[in-house]
């Protein structure tokens, strides 16, 4: 019998911890959901006969060693910085171990010792990265064996709310991580377009998107992510002359997300004086120019020109109720924290909400001196505030690629990222079961 150890049973882990249990069976497997909070784990087994849940403390070495000794394969869902401990663990015992989180240049650095140990470690399995890899790479290595040289591969991926529940006018509710949203984009994007560098900056990220009509879904608006330059390596693309990676939003969130960066409020570098006292009115109007003659409202009109046919924008704000006294009651917060607090009470997802996965793929190639282009998207609904559209893009392929190398059908050893046709055909092939699939049209190719 295989042992697997999964440590993390948040609620990410629904869709995992459903395939796992679903599959123990049949695969002859034992899980263990290990947790910091054993309530959360017990509730994940239920009466399983073949698991257990435990309370684990991930930083107690000698019972982390002990457990990943124990276990055949271990499954880390902690916070990406606390891979490392478990990896090394591994290597020590000789065992596999998955992960959808990006792989960082630490756990890159332990591939001769994983190589070594024999096991596999592999990252970037869940759905950015993960599903996005797995699409991507298919398209790409059927352009490239019919003979095609690709000339530009775009990709861009989001967490939203699903359209049935799409009731307040930013068009989004929080599916994922709040602080991860307040914080995305911070620092400068790079890509490359016709073979020209291209760099942006912080503050003109959200001005500078891409309209995207997916059928039956209406249109996206994109910006980009971090580093989209690291790709091409990854990818094998490294002489294309357009790569470009981002993030999906409804058209209108961008430019209304800009006035907050213009602003400042996103910064997390520092601390505001006397912020449990505060309230919401008073927190933008920190941000504000000095004017004893005018109301917030007025100085925040004036400050970003906002007109009076305008008012579409600026009840997105009204509405977030930015300009209520509301106390705000958070100790030494940062801007960003208390901005995230405000959103909070508003981006929720509520009882009956359901969240959306949203990728779509442009893929430009020429072919027998032919320009072709081919676009490829994925929707995926949550079924419930349990089974959400994160919780099976994230779990599954995670979950798959675990059966993969317990069967020994992913064997090289080494540390990975799931970009080969060995792993992504199957897994992505399964996934069609759960209703994860791409929908791929040819186009009149687009220049510009």
């Amino acid at each position: 019998m295989k042992k697997i150890l999964l440590i993390g049973a948040g609620r990410s882990t629904s869709s995992l911890v459903q395939y796992l249990l679903f599959n123990a069976e049949n695969e002859n497997w034992f899980i263990t959901i290990a947790d910091q909070t054993k309530d959360l784990a017990s509730e994940a087994v239920g009466d399983h006969k073949l698991a257990k849940a435990i309370a684990f403390d991930v930083n107690n070495t000698e019972e982390r060693e002990r457990l990943v000794d124990e276990h055949d394969l271990i499954i880390s869902m902690l916070p990406a910085h606390m891979h490392m401990s478990v990896a090394r663990d591994c290597i020590k015992y000789k065992k596999h171990m998955a992960t959808a989180s990006y792989v960082s240049e630490e756990m890159k650095a332990l591939n001769n010792e994983a190589k070594t140990a024999g096991i596999v470690i592999m990252n970037e399995i869940g759905v950015d990265p993960g599903i996005d890899h797995l699409s991507a790479m298919r398209v790409i290595d059927g352009i490239k064996d019919k003979g095609g040289d690709l000339k530009a591969f775009e990709t861009f991926t989001g967490g939203l709310v699903a359209p049935e529940c799409d009731n307040n006018p930013w068009n989004y509710k929080f599916t994922w991580n709040p602080r991860n949203v307040v914080l995305a984009g911070q620092g400068v994007c790079k890509f490359i377009q016709n073979n020209k560098y291209k760099y942006l900056p912080y503050h003109k990220l959200f001005r500078r998107t891409e309209i995207i009509d997916i059928e039956g879904y209406g249109k996206f608006e994109g910006y980009a992510n971090r580093d989209s330059l690291q790709y091409r390596e990854i990818y094998g693309l490294e002489n294309i002359p357009t790569m470009f990676r981002g993030t999906l939003r409804k058209p209108g969130f961008c430019k209304a997300w800009h006035y907050f960066v213009k602003l400042g409020l996103t910064d997390d570098t520092y601390v505001m004086e006397d912020s449990e006292n505060m309230t919401n009115r008073e927190f933008i109007n920190s941000f504000l120019p000095y004017n004893q003659n005018d109301s917030v409202e007025l100085k925040f009109k004036h400050y970003f020109n906002i007109r009076q046919d305008d008012i579409e924008m600026y009840e997105k704000f009204v509405w977030l109720g930015i300009f209520e006294e509301t106390k705000i009651g958070l100790k030494n917060a940062t801007p960003a924290q208390i901005l995230q607090h405000i959103l909070e009470q508003k981006w929720t997802l509520e009882e009956d909400d359901k969240d959306m996965i949203v990728m779509w793929h442009r893929f430009r190639y020429v072919i027998n001196g032919e320009d072709k282009e081919i676009h490829s998207s994925m929707v995926v609904k949550g079924d419930d505030q349990k089974f959400t559209a994160m919780a099976k893009t994230v779990g599954l392929p995670l979950a798959i690629s675990v059966k993969m190398i317990l069967n020994g059908t992913i064997a090289t050893p080494g540390v990975h990222v799931p970009i080969i046709k060995e792993i992504y055909n199957p897994i992505l092939d399964e996934l069609e079961n759960y209703g994860i699939n791409f929908n791929e049209k040819e186009v009149t190719p687009t220049f510009y």
